[in-house]
């Protein structure tokens, strides 16, 4: 009897910790739980000299979530911020993961395109409307629980297909090194344009950002094949491919160089600053 029920324990214990142990396989050459968590991070401090919030995004200055998804759509890594998952509007963690699976969803080896180019396409009479309503999100993979684990490296989304499709700001393809597209990253929790700034400086980070300057060039720049478009002049855009303009400092962010004036590690959880960040929970 004491033989069985400590099977029956020991099968309980796998069903439940080795799904979110860690990524899969299907993840090789993605970033990892840490890899995200540090180059999110990065990209959200970059431009500001106070690393107790963030700024210099050109939206709210608030904590994101982020989201990496595979080329089959499936998520790999989840990652916030914040010291907590209170400290990002809870919202975003779901629509990080919608954008990440649009970006990946919708970008080919020579078509990358961001969830920023496809605002104006899905508005009524537009070329894509409709878009934003196929390919719904899971809320079965979404909203499983525990909410204790969100954002941390047990996330109930890795592994799972979220789902969702995204029309503003915030997910990127990612190309590795060799020009392969490879997945996607999204990006949510301030203005849709700071977050497809923090997207793009987190892409360069983590080294994915090598988007062949071939084939369909959305943007209109070689050099940055899907940067979001700000041609949008009383509600047309020149292009069709135009974002709103938030502000003009994230509209300025997104013609800049990318570059980071922080660094922090979420391994060593310390920044350049000689400044400790909040210590990561042992379980993350």
């Amino acid at each position: 009897m004491k033989k069985k029920i400590a099977i029956a324990i020991a099968a309980l214990g796998s069903a439940v910790v080795t799904p979110a142990a860690m990524a899969s396989d299907g993840c090789s050459g993605l970033p990892s739980y840490s890899d995200l968590k540090t180059a999110l991070h990065n990209a959200t401090f970059a431009n500001t000299q106070d690393v107790t919030k963030p700024g210099g995004n050109g939206g709210f200055n608030l904590h994101m979530w982020g989201t990496v998804v595979n080329r089959d759509g499936v998520v790999c890594a989840v990652a916030f911020t914040g010291g907590d998952r209170g400290d990002q509007w809870p919202g975003s963690r779901v629509i990080s993961a919608q954008k990440a699976n649009t970006a990946n969803a919708f970008s080919l080896p020579g078509l990358a395109l961001a969830t920023a180019n496809l605002y104006t396409a899905v508005q009524p009479g537009g070329s894509l409307y409709g878009l934003q309503h196929s390919n719904p999100v899971d809320t079965a993979a979404a909203y499983a629980g525990p909410s204790s684990a969100y954002g941390t490296r047990y996330d109930p989304l890795v592994n799972q297909k979220s789902g969702g499709v995204n029309v503003f700001g915030g997910g990127l393809a990612l190309y590795n090194s060799a020009g392969k597209l490879i997945g996607a990253i999204g990006v949510s929790g301030d203005s849709s344009c700071a977050d497809h700034n923090v997207a793009w400086r987190a892409r360069n980070n983590l080294g994915l950002d090598h988007v062949p300057p071939v084939g369909n060039i959305i943007s209109g720049d070689s050099a940055r094949p899907d940067n979001i478009v700000y041609d949008i002049t009383n509600g047309v855009s020149a292009g069709g491919w135009g974002h709103p303009v938030c502000s003009e400092a994230a509209k300025a962010f997104a013609a800049s160089p990318v570059g980071s004036t922080y660094s922090y590690n979420a391994g060593t959880a310390t920044s350049h600053f000689d400044i400790t960040a909040p210590a990561l929970p042992a379980t993350r």
